[in-house]
């Protein structure tokens, strides 16, 4: 009797396993078993044998099959790291890890960003303005907005990813299409102010900075899908700002005596007044902010859409002046005939400057390895 009870118990426990596993792992679909011939395939599902007991006989195999109508499964996410850091606490958007890896920052690059000046900031006047017979010098005495035709900023940049959110670069910037204004407001001797045509004065800055870029998709996450990712920057560094020589003409007819009370030789006015203002080349503190969008193409290279404000300083002259102008003399019999020559003045320390900023929009070509 103990042992028909003690291999009873046995029987139970192996003819139980079955049922025992399909209540310890729930996740598994129900199971359907159908009796089939010997040898014969079901059409659908996965094969298993089971062999079946008889009162201790051997019976021909029965086959069974999981049907494959189960539910797909629920895909479940946590709060994963900070990509490129130890902290384990969430906040960024997740998406797959190969939209990770494809817009990570790793290792050296080089990059060419080429752009287009939305606005070029800033203006130019006449430091010497106050001095004594400073309108017989005409220039921007009063301030006059740089002139740009398509300025095309073209930066190369060469520098490293620290890690998944910061890179750093150094970059040479070079911005040229600016002048100086075609047209200034200059003084008239008496408190107001009268045109004068500028020719020449071609601007143009070179400027090497140090660079720090910040991805913020911490914050914001992956944009369009994790396509695009967003980024802060900042730079500091060095300008030089160049204007090229200019002349300045101012056509006006200034009396300096009536006629009528002047001797002969006497001079009672000047007109065509030329001011050949010398160019300069200027070393200035340079900084700007960036903001933009991070994509890939194929082969690791990346593509920055950007914004940029740029602050390059001032561009300023060399404070020499060269002017030439038109005497008028007295006859001697109340008229004034126009003089042989030309007079001609050499002016120094006179300085002419003004600040110089920019907005770009552009593409940065990013070539990692």
């Amino acid at each position: 009797m103990k042992k028909f009870s003690f291999s009873a118990v046995l029987a139970g426990l192996f003819l139980g396993l079955p049922v025992g596993a399909d209540a310890a792992y729930p996740v598994y679909p129900s199971r359907q078993v159908n009796s089939m011939p010997t040898g014969a395939v079901p059409n659908n599902g996965q094969m298993m044998y089971v062999p079946a007991m008889n009162y201790g006989n051997v019976v021909p195999a029965t086959y069974g099959a999981y049907n494959n109508n189960a539910v797909a499964p629920t895909r479940v996410t946590g709060a994963l790291p900070r990509v490129g850091t130890a902290q384990s606490t969430a906040g960024r958007q997740y998406y797959q890890p190969a939209d990770y890896d494809r817009l990570a920052d790793s290792g050296l690059y080089v990059g060419l960003s080429a752009g287009f000046t939305a606005s070029v900031m800033g203006d130019m006047t006449a430091d010497y303005q106050g001095e004594q017979n400073s309108y017989f010098v005409p220039g921007a005495f009063q301030a006059a907005e740089f002139q740009s035709d398509s300025v095309i900023p073209l930066q190369i940049s060469v520098g490293a990813a620290i890690n998944n959110d910061v890179r750093v670069d150094f970059s040479y910037l070079r911005y040229s299409g600016i002048s100086y204004p075609d047209i200034v407001q200059t003084s008239d001797g008496m408190g107001s102010y009268i045109e004068a045509q500028v020719d020449g004065g071609a601007i143009t800055a070179n400027t090497t900075m140090l660079n720090v870029y910040y991805n913020i998709d911490s914050y914001t996450g992956y944009l369009a899908g994790g396509s695009l990712r967003p980024y802060i920057g900042a730079g500091v560094g060095i300008s030089l700002n160049t204007v090229a020589d200019y002349v300045v003409y101012d056509g006006t007819f200034y009396s300096e005596m009536d006629p009528t009370q002047a001797g002969p030789g006497d001079l009672t006015g000047i007109s065509d007044v030329y001011a050949y203002h010398n160019g300069g080349t200027t070393e200035q503190f340079a900084f700007m902010l960036e903001g933009g969008l991070t994509t890939e193409m194929e082969g690791g290279i990346k593509l920055d859409f950007f914004v940029r404000y740029a602050n390059l300083g001032k561009v300023k002259t060399s404070g020499s002046i060269i002017v030439s102008q038109t005497e008028w003399l007295g006859d001697g019999a109340g008229g004034e005939v126009q003089a042989p020559y030309d007079s001609v003045f050499h002016y120094t320390n006179w300085y002419e400057s003004g600040r110089l900023g920019m907005v770009d929009l552009g593409v940065r070509l990013r070539l990692q390895f």
